[in-house]
């Protein structure tokens, strides 16, 4: 069987959602949607679909089976609930929304116009983490006691667009935006989700009314302890989660691989399967569709990373520890 799939939003990540269904013949792309017309335009000449400004005339001419969403976090709610309605299978790109209540809107949209959902947390499907999370489950370096999850760059520079400085669209700052990922990677590899937050934030970014760093100190379900420590302000990039064992240690680079140590100096490993993450996604969206089945990376697990991002914006704003409330 194969598929129709239409992109709605032709920012920089619509290039990856479109060349990964390049290399998958149950897909074919159809078609993308942008206000923006020079947008549109080189992503419709680049890989020969079609262009529309408006992607409800898109979705209706078109008729995909499954939309990728790639739009701004505020538009987030209403162009998946909307797709929802006319039976296309949803790619949502992370974070799923702005709040646990518009998660929960989405979710509900999809479950009664019976398609399947998928947020795009890219963190499940990126080999080096998935190498680490069997590292975890074997028990090679013993018992798992503690990550360290460590984020700099220079969050501020001139090419990101407006909207993310203002947190009424956002949905925040440095947290919503890359915290969501050390969130997932946190529990993804550890199989397990965030129960309990203290968190505290700064606001000294040139522009905008969201922050810009964030150390935040957690306990997941199962009772390990994590931190996560972000800064958007100026100086030099890094990129690291620490994964501290009882027999050893384990370092992710993101985007350069898994290194383990056993006896005081790390040793890359080699990663057993090298595919692209956004090719992983679809092969998880596509086999929920035939399945029926929730993918890995559902709307009901996306809603858990976004609550634990409320958490931390309520224990900066309130002080003190947070608890979640988990389904």
């Amino acid at each position: 069987m194969s598929f129709k799939a239409a992109v709605i939003g032709g920012g920089i990540i619509s290039r990856n959602h479109l060349d990964a269904i390049r290399l998958m013949p149950e897909i074919a792309a159809v078609a993308v949607a942008d206000p923006n017309l020079s947008k549109r335009s080189s992503l419709a000449e680049e890989y020969g679909i079609s262009a529309y400004a408006d992607y409800r005339e898109m979705v209706r001419q078109e008729k995909p089976d499954i939309v990728v969403i790639a739009v701004p976090h505020f538009l987030h709610r209403e162009c998946a609930i909307w797709c929802c309605s006319q039976g296309c299978h949803i790619l949502l790109e992370k974070p799923m929304a702005l709040n646990v209540k518009e998660c929960g809107e989405i979710i509900e949209a999809a479950s009664r116009a019976g398609v399947t959902l998928l947020v795009g947390h890219t963190q499940h499907y990126l080999p080096a983490n998935i190498q680490a999370k069997k590292l975890i489950e074997g028990k090679e370096l013993g018992e798992l006691i503690a990550i360290q999850d460590t984020r700099h760059l220079h969050y501020y520079k001139d090419e990101r667009p407006e909207w993310f400085f203002e947190k009424a669209k956002s949905g925040g700052g440095i947290m919503m935006n890359l915290g969501a990922h050390s969130i997932d990677k946190i529990q993804f590899i550890t199989g397990s989700r965030v129960a309990r937050i203290h968190a505290a934030l700064s606001y000294h970014g040139p522009k905008g009314d969201v922050e810009g760093s964030g150390m935040v100190f957690l306990q997941t379900t199962s009772g390990l302890a994590a931190t996560i420590v972000q800064s958007g302000y100026e100086g030099v990039s890094a990129d690291t989660t620490d994964l501290i064992f009882t027999q050893g240690m384990a370092r992710l680079i993101s985007g350069q691989g898994l290194w383990i140590s056993r006896h005081g100096q790390y040793v890359q490993c080699v990663l057993e399967e090298q595919v692209d993450p956004f090719v992983l996604q679809f092969r998880d969206l596509l086999e929920g569709i035939r399945t029926g089945q929730e993918p890995e990376s559902s709307g009901a697990y996306a809603r858990t990373v976004i609550a634990a991002i409320e958490a931390i914006y309520a224990s900066d704003a309130q002080g003190g520890e947070r608890f979640l409330e988990l389904s």
